[in-house]
């Protein structure tokens, strides 16, 4: 027995599958079907990565041993295809076709195993992406790109975006198989005809020739058009879970055996019409979901996301513009913290970039003039002039905010997640008990329909549509009106939030339109150095002030530094100048204002900008609203307004002035420690590291590029009054999804009624089962229609 086994394995490729040539190749008991296959397995068997084999049975992809990667040399290409580069670290991001199973993401996230030089590799199975980061001065682009083909994986380069390139990649392969799975329906509804009607004398004597020909339909219908589902069943098991294709799997596996049972036996005419229908339709809704996902994707990469200006120079003159708006070839004017959005050459300034939005690293790099900044780099110094050599990528900035870099340690689980293993579970649990009671009975017939029957009704369908659907719904909601989520987990979690933490400055005010008065005296030179020294800041009363002087040249400046929350100071023209709170000046000066920014030049003590600032309209009508809510108030500016705070905010509401950053962050630590879900709502500048711990952070703007990559969120400054709407839409989503799961339930009870008792046809099940998606597709879509619009946000 085990000598025909052993036979039987080795009619295939150990590596790829395919049928073995009748001169093989050989290497220890291992048979292989060329050359390069072999090669494979012995670079893999060599780093002790044999385990690839495991998770899947031949896996691999057949070898291809022409690669034509003469141009991966040039140095202009290679430029153009990083993601990013410094000294000897480079990061790439690769579409590789030939991903396709769990096999392939475990040996791609092993290629350190195999070359040193790489030093990490990331999956996006979904895209198929690997995103690798290595030593470009031990292995190069075209080595590693070689590594990838030597083992069967190798890259579709193109300099387009790979997101917007291979969009339709996936949908050609599922489109074939839903147009072969329809083509095998058609014919095996025709043949199953006479059953439905009734057969006559006649026509018996075709009974036989059309059981054979629907089953010899329904072979491609299970094995081809529904393999996906097997392969995700099983890698699921492997893993010791449940996941929501192992029931669609069992379906199909068990409707099969049933018709291959009653064809070979002749004891009934099987059921290929239902495996058939069964697989066309649950094709049709993964495309459907799929093409869903797709529109949403491109539409939030695309168009959505970052709703911030980034400063163009033109003619010498500083302009706000759109960030879908740069093209290659302008100038860009990057503040001190601020995020360069595009690939660009250092034209002017002195550059020390955060890339650890990039890298993971948070030790600033010094850039040169003529040196390359990528894209997702964060300025730290001085302001720097750069010219744009590549069109910003949206999709690649969104990844970047997606990075696990900045996500919370916590696992976090949305309910989805949750009901799909014990929804699952419970619909087998009820096939078996059914199935067995029947066996006691000694009814197979009845056992058969019954196991049939409570799977199909009882697909699981509804639970892999309702949330996506509603959950992106509400995202395109927020999206109109200025609310910009990071993703539908995202959604859950603003949900949850119990919390509410509201930063001052920039987010309960607005610097629009604040009032500005100088107390001091100041000429008319000193007003072009204080103006050349605020144009490096992205604060908020920086530009404002900057605003107010009015001056038409600026000086370059040297030695710039800025304390968050504190203040700026630089050498401009020999002159050193500090600009800021009192406590960041050089000496000690009595001054009838705390507050505002005091200027200092040389020493000498110049007067004090005293900032008015606006409170946002509605915030009364706002803290109202959210009175249900924890709130809090942690600013860094001093008490002078304390009185206007009491009178917007509950007494309930602890407010606390003089707060750093690290004490804004311990008091979202010391919330959650109680058990508190918190939202923070700050303008990204001096309470980026609170925005990031808690459990939903957002950043605000008003028309200024201060995007913080630990946000979950970014609002517009004038939708602000829209935020309990958002909530309450986040919380009313989670209804929907808990009541399309009732109704799914009570969809589910009563075909379960039926079906346990075995009476339930199981083409009826079929039939049931894409009624009762559609009608949960249906209903989520209208009620988030109906809650969006009595939250008065559409």
């Amino acid at each position: 027995m085990e000598d025909q086994n052993k036979t039987a394995t080795q009619v295939l490729c150990y590596h790829c599958g395919e049928d073995l040539p009748a001169i093989k190749y050989q290497a220890g008991d291992k048979d292989f079907c060329c050359a390069g296959c072999m090669a494979v397995f012995k670079i893999l068997s060599e780093n002790n990565l044999c385990n690839y084999y495991v998770y899947n049975n031949n896996p691999g992809q057949q070898f291809k041993n022409e690669l034509h990667l003469e141009y991966l040399d040039e140095p202009k290409i290679i430029d153009q295809l990083l993601d990013y580069k410094h000294e000897s670290s480079s990061i790439i991001t690769f579409y590789i076709p030939a991903i396709h199973c769990s096999s392939c993401i475990w040996l791609l996230e092993h290629l350190y195993k195999i070359n040193p030089a790489i030093f990490s590799s990331r999956i996006d199975f979904l895209k198929k992406q690997v995103t690798i980061s290595f030593n470009h001065d031990e292995i190069s682009l075209r080595q590693l790109v070689e590594t990838l083909g030597q083992i069967g994986y190798e890259p579709l380069i193109s300099l387009q975006d790979v997101v917007q390139e291979h969009s339709s990649s996936v949908d050609k392969a599922l489109v074939l198989k839903i147009a072969v799975a329809g083509f095998l329906m058609g014919n095996v509804m025709l043949f199953s005809f006479p059953e439905y009607f009734g057969l006559s004398g006649f026509e018996k004597q075709f009974q036989s020739l059309f059981g054979w020909l629907n089953l010899t339909f329904a072979i491609p219908a299970a094995f081809y058009c529904g393999r996906d589902y097997f392969t995700s069943a099983i890698t699921s098991l492997k893993h010791r879970h449940i996941n929501l294709d192992t029931p669609l799997a069992l379906i199909i596996a068990v409707l099969f055996l049933r018709t291959a049972f009653e064809i070979l036996f002749s004891t009934g005419p099987g059921f290929a019409d239902t495996l058939t229908g069964l697989v066309f339709l649950l094709l049709m809704g993964k495309w459907l979901k799929q093409r869903t996902y797709h529109h949403i994707s491109f539409d939030r990469d695309y168009r959505s996301y970052f709703p911030i200006a980034v400063t163009t120079l033109q003619n010498g003159k500083e302009k706000p513009v759109s960030i879908n708006e740069i093209k290659i070839g302008d100038r860009l004017w990057i503040r001190n913290g601020e995020l360069v959005p595009a690939d660009a050459i250092l034209m002017k300034g002195e550059a020390w970039m955060d890339m650890s939005f990039v890298t993971g690293e948070s030790d600033p790099v010094h850039k040169v003039l003529g040196e390359i900044i990528y894209a997702g780099g964060r300025q730290t110094s001085e302001a720097i002039e750069l010219e744009v050599i590549k069109p910003v990528s949206q999709s690649y900035l969104t990844g970047l905010w997606n990075n696990d870099n900045y996500k919370n340690n916590t696992e976090k689980q949305n309910f989805n997640d949750t009901v799909a293993k014990y929804f699952s579970l419970g619909v087998f649990l009820i096939a078996f008990a059914a199935t067995g009671y029947w066996l006691l009975q000694n009814d197979s017939h009845k056992a058969w329909a019954a196991f049939t029957a409570v799977i199909i009704v009882a697909c699981p369908c509804v639970l892999a549509l309702s949330t996506p659907f509603t959950l992106s719904a509400i995202l395109s909601v927020f999206d109109k009106k200025g609310f910009y989520v990071k993703n539908t987990d995202a959604v859950e979690e603003l949900a949850k939030c119990d919390t509410l933490i509201f930063d001052k400055t920039g987010t309960l005010t607005s610097n629009e339109h604040a009032e500005i008065g100088f107390s001091g005296t100041i000429s008319g030179e000193e007003k072009i150095i204080v103006g050349s020294l605020l144009r490096n800041s992205i604060h908020p009363l920086s530009r404002h002030i900057l605003k107010v002087l009015n001056v038409d040249r600026f000086y370059s400046l040297s030695d710039y530094k800025e304390v968050v929350g504190k203040g700026l100071t630089a050498k401009i023209n020999n002159h050193s100048i500090y600009a800021g709170h009192l406590s960041m000046l050089p000496m000690a000066v009595k001054s009838a204002s705390e507050s505002g920014v005091h200027i200092v030049i040389d020493h000498v003590y110049k007067g004090c900008f005293d900032i008015k600032q606006q409170w946002r309209s509605g915030l009364a009508q706002l803290i109202l609203k959210l009175s249900k809510f924890k709130l809090l108030v942690l600013s860094g500016d001093t008490d002078k307004d304390r009185w206007m705070l009491d009178t917007i905010f509950t007494e309930k509401t602890t407010i606390r002035f003089r707060q750093s950053p690290h004490q804004k962050l311990d008091a979202v630590l010391k919330l959650q420690q109680a058990g508190n879900k918190v939202m923070m709502l700050g303008d990204g500048l001096n309470d980026a590291g609170a925005l990031k711990q808690s459990d939903f952070g957002i950043a605000l703007t008003d028309n200024i590029n201060n995007f913080t990559p630990g946000c979950d969120a970014i609002l517009k400054g004038s939708a602000l009054n829209y935020l309990p709407d958002f909530i309450q839409l986040s919380k009313d989503g989670l209804k929907i999804i808990k009541t399309s799961f009732a109704i799914a339930i009570a969809y589910n009870c009563i075909g379960i009624y039926f079906a346990v008792q075995g009476t339930l046809y199981p083409l009826v099940a079929a039939v049931l089962m894409p009624i009762s998606t559609v009608t949960i597709i249906s209903f989520t879509t209208m009620a988030t229609r109906w809650f969006a619009r009595k939250n008065k946000l559409i």
